[in-house]
């Protein structure tokens, strides 16, 4: 694909407009468009998911496109889970046994600007806003948009069209219309919303806990978490059911409820936040969902990419960097094809599988985030993975590392690796066949060896099948 062409590309969030960047740095002509305002000229919606996780993969594609060292600059390092149990006492929780590995704290709408400004300095880029699409046209790579700010309509059309448009978008619900070919969708909702709330900074205009961690206060049904933020404040997530239990999005219906109700879960939180019963109702609430399809392609003008392709829930923190990886194994297979058809029909044999993992990953995460971090036998998994990290930097990577710090490492392998090892460490544990006896390296050992056991008896179930 080295002949410039003429890209179309809708939705300008994180990803289109990462993707715009790159194909803008590799010649083509591209056309950017998304349907909402600006976000350099207007203000952000309160409670609209300004936070955001930024670990290796999504670093290793904005080093691509030459920005890593500008996105750095937006980032607050987060070594750990800074764990609030019910009687108010914390403990870190790190992410990893090694000191350089860790994820970043960084504000959504400061890290799209960012790549907004990048795209558009270059002269073969152009962006519209203001432009939703109504209509797409999948043979010729055309669609519609009006404008909102004067009810017209204005059509662009590509040698290729790439939906960027999010969980909502119109470019796959053209898709799933379109008679001519079998396209397959699943949407899973959480039975749990979210509701974002705030920390302020201290009077100082410092941090009013510490602040090179992700803090979560897990209650079993229900969830807090806080993001740290360059200002001094923190974003603060409610994860709530929306029903059918004694706390939830249907029964906190005044502010007395809020207070009695954080009095209860979340005391040292609500010590921090002298908004919350404003912020609780001014905020919307918002749903958690899984999406996946296919195909992600059509008569080899279109592709689904990122969010619109696999939107996950938020609980690995990788939403962001797997749209980002996206961009990066796309651009890696570029220079393998001749014809946009057969690039994208390999890019999704490619990567599919891996968009897969991540979902279903992220949704174990959600439980075990909500339910078992505070446990004592997840403790215990944690310290030891902790610790063989720490001794043998090249030897054990915990199933958050191979997720998160490993871009080298497919997701859906990182997933099967890091599944048996759980398992085996638990098993052993529970077991009580890790003694305090065993040294460390002998402990490693009998997970390494329960890990391939494992691994080997899924393979033959595999087979079997």
């Amino acid at each position: 694909m080295k002949e410039s062409q003429h890209i179309l590309i809708i939705g300008a969030g994180l990803c289109g407009s990462l993707l715009a960047l790159r194909m803008g740095q590799r010649g083509h002509k591209v056309t950017l468009v998304e349907k909402r305002p600006d976000l350099r000229k207007v203000d952000q919606d309160a409670g609209r998911s300004i936070n955001l996780a930024l670990s290796d993969r999504g670093l290793k594609a904005l080093r691509l496109a030459g920005v890593e060292e500008q996105v750095k600059e937006l980032c607050i390092p987060m070594n750990g889970r800074m764990i609030h149990d019910t009687e108010g006492n914390t403990f870190l929780s790190r992410y990893s046994g090694r000191e350089d590995e860790f994820i970043n704290s960084i504000s959504r709408p400061g890290l799209n600007k960012l790549l907004l400004d990048a795209a558009e300095a270059l002269p073969n880029v152009t962006l519209h806003f203001n432009l939703g699409c109504t209509s797409v046209d999948l043979p010729s790579a055309t669609a519609t948009f009006k404008n909102y700010e004067n009810d017209e309509k204005v059509t662009f059309s590509g040698d290729v069209l790439f939906g960027t448009d999010g969980a909502g978008s119109a470019v796959r619900k053209s898709m799933f219309n379109h008679k001519k070919f079998l396209f397959s969708f699943s949407q899973q909702w959480l039975t749990h919303g979210y509701k974002e709330l705030e920390i302020p900074p201290a009077e100082d205009g410092g941090y009013r806990t510490f602040t090179n961690a992700l803090h979560i206060w897990p209650r079993g049904e229900d969830m807090l978490i806080a993001l740290p933020n360059l200002d001094g404040s923190f974003t603060v997530t409610l994860f709530l059911p929306y029903s059918n239990s004694d706390y939830c999005f249907d029964t906190l219906t005044t502010p007395k409820m809020v207070t009695e109700y954080f009095e209860k879960e979340f005391p040292d939180a609500l010590e921090l936040m002298p908004h919350l019963a404003e912020e609780f109702f001014n905020n919307p609430t918002g749903p958690l969902g899984t999406i996946k399809c296919s195909p992600w392609s059509c008569y080899g003008k279109n592709l689904l990419m990122g969010d619109a392709a696999h939107a996950i829930v938020p609980f690995y923190g990788q939403g962001m960097n797997a749209s980002f990886e996206d961009v990066y194994v796309f651009d890696q297979m570029m220079d393998e094809h001749d014809n946009w058809e057969s690039l994208f029909q390999a890019y999704e044999a490619k990567r599919k599988k891996d968009t897969d993992a991540i979902a279903d990953l992220a949704v174990d995460n959600f439980h075990e985030m909500k339910e078992h971090t505070a446990s004592p036998l997840f403790q215990q998994k944690r310290k030891l993975e902790t610790a063989f990290e720490k001794e043998f930097p090249q030897e054990y990577f915990s199933k958050y590392s191979l997720v998160t710090f490993h871009e080298d490492i497919p997701y859906s392998e990182a997933m099967k690796r890091g599944r048996a090892q759980d398992k085996a460490m638990l098993n052993l544990i529970d077991d009580g066949k890790l003694p305090e006896s065993l040294s460390l390296r002998e402990k490693l050992e009998a997970v390494k060896k329960e890990t391939e056991e494992i691994l080997h008896d899924d393979a033959v179930v595999r087979n079997l099948k």
